[in-house]
C-alpha cells in the first residue's frame, strides 16, 4: 500500500470553476461499469467510501454514504470497515484519521486543498492567543488538525451558537477561520466580545449580495436557503428586514438544515446559496420542487479534483494514506469532543 504523510498544501483561490451542470460526467452504462469496478475494489480492501456534498454527481451515486465533513468522519469511527476512502479536501480526510485512529483514511487526491483552512495556521493561533490571555478560542470544523490542536473546541455552523452560548458571558471568545459565520454568531447570539478571524471560503464569499438581490428580484416567490458562509448572508438578512422577502421564506442554514428543509419544503423554487454540489443531494430529496444555485459558477476546484479516476485508483492501489502525529491528533481530537459534549451537531453540520 501507498503511503505517505500529507501537509495541507497551501493554496491561492482558484479561477471560476465550470458552471453547474458540467459537461462530460459518468452517467449510463459508463457510470454502471465504473462504479462496479469502485465497488468490487473497495469490498476487497475492505473500504467505506464517503464523500461530502459538493463532489461531483458520480462520486455521490458511488459513494456508500454522503454528507458533510463531520457527520461522515463520526460515521467512519463507527463503521466497521477498516479503511475510509474520503473523498473531500484534506483538512476532512485529517477529522476522519482524528476520529478514527486505528484506521487507514485515504484521499484519492492529496493536493484538494481548501482556501478558508488555508487562511489560518497553527503559529496564527498561537500568536492570537498571545494576544488575548484568557480567550476561548472556538475553531470551525473546517480547519486543519494542528490548527484543532490548538483551540479549546470545535463548532458547525448548525452549532456555533450553541458552542458560544456555552462559554460565560464575561469570557473573551476568538472565533476562527470564517468571517461571515463569525459574523452570523455574533448577530445571534447578540455578544459583542467575540473577536472574528478574517478568512472566507472563496467560493462562499464569491456568492454576494449583488447576486442574491438579483437573483431574488427574479424569483419573487422563491425560497431561499442560504448557507452562513456566503457573503451574502447579511444581505439576506438585510432583505427581510427591508420587508422586500417574508421571512418565511429565507432560511440560512448549514448543509444539514438545507438537506432537512428540502425534504418538508412545498415551494416551487428554492434558490441556494453555497457550492452547486449540494444540488445533486437536494434534487435527489424533493422531485416536486426545482432547486437553482444563486450563483452557478460557485463550485469548489479544490472538491472537484476527485475525478472517478482518481477514486478508482485510490481504492485499487491503497491512495494517498493520510497520517498525523499523535499528539497533535489527541489535542485536536479533544477540542472536536467538547464540542460533541455541548451538544450533537445535526446531520450536515457544516
Amino acid at each position: 500500500m501507498s503511503s505517505q504523510t500529507i501537509q495541507p498544501p497551501a493554496h491561492d483561490a482558484p479561477d471560476a470553476a465550470e458552471p453547474e451542470g458540467r459537461a462530460g460526467a459518468l452517467d449510463g452504462p459508463a457510470f454502471e461499469e465504473w462504479a462496479d469496478q469502485v465497488r468490487t475494489a473497495a469490498r476487497a480492501r475492505d473500504a467505506v467510501i464517503l464523500a461530502h456534498n459538493y463532489q461531483r454527481p458520480e462520486i455521490q451515486r458511488v459513494a456508500d454514504h454522503v454528507g458533510d465533513s463531520l457527520a461522515l468522519s463520526r460515521l467512519a469511527a463507527t463503521a466497521s470497515a477498516g479503511t475510509i476512502v474520503f473523498c473531500g479536501v484534506h483538512f476532512m480526510a485529517e477529522t476522519a484519521k482524528i476520529l478514527s485512529p486505528g484506521k487507514t483514511v485515504l484521499l484519492p487526491e492529496p493536493e484538494a486543498g481548501c482556501s478558508l483552512a488555508d487562511t489560518i495556521t497553527a503559529d496564527d493561533v498561537r500568536a492570537w492567543k498571545a494576544e488575548h490571555p484568557g480567550a476561548a478560542v472556538v475553531a470551525y470544523v473546517n480547519t486543519t488538525a494542528a490548527v484543532k490542536a490548538e483551540t479549546d473546541v470545535c463548532c458547525t455552523s448548525s452549532n456555533a451558537a450553541d458552542v458560544i452560548r456555552s462559554i460565560p458571558a464575561e469570557q473573551e471568545i476568538l472565533f476562527l477561520p470564517d468571517q461571515f459565520l463569525g459574523a452570523h454568531v455574533r448577530r445571534v447570539t447578540g455578544r459583542d466580545n467575540i473577536h472574528v478571524w478574517m478568512g472566507e471560503c472563496h467560493v462562499h464569499a464569491g456568492i454576494d449580495g449583488a447576486t442574491l438581490r438579483e437573483r431574488v428580484a427574479a424569483e419573487p416567490d422563491a425560497e431561499l436557503y442560504v448557507h452562513p458562509e456566503c457573503g451574502c448572508a447579511t444581505s439576506a438578512l438585510y432583505l427581510v428586514g427591508a420587508g422586500t422577502v417574508p421571512a418565511e421564506r429565507v432560511k440560512v442554514l448549514s448543509t444539514g438544515g438545507m438537506a432537512a428543509a428540502a425534504r418538508s419544503t412545498t415551494a416551487k423554487k428554492v434558490l441556494v446559496a453555497t457550492e452547486t454540489g449540494m444540488l445533486h443531494q437536494l434534487r435527489a430529496l424533493n422531485g416536486d420542487t426545482v432547486f437553482e444555485p444563486v450563483n452557478s459558477r460557485a463550485e469548489c476546484r479544490y472538491m472537484k479534483m476527485i475525478t472517478p479516476a482518481k477514486l478508482l485508483r485510490a481504492v485499487r492501489e491503497g491512495v494517498t494514506e493520510i497520517t498525523l502525529d499523535e499528539e497533535t491528533a489527541r489535542r485536536a481530537r479533544r477540542s472536536v469532543e467538547r464540542m460533541i459534549e455541548i451538544g450533537q451537531p445535526s446531520r450536515g453540520g457544516e
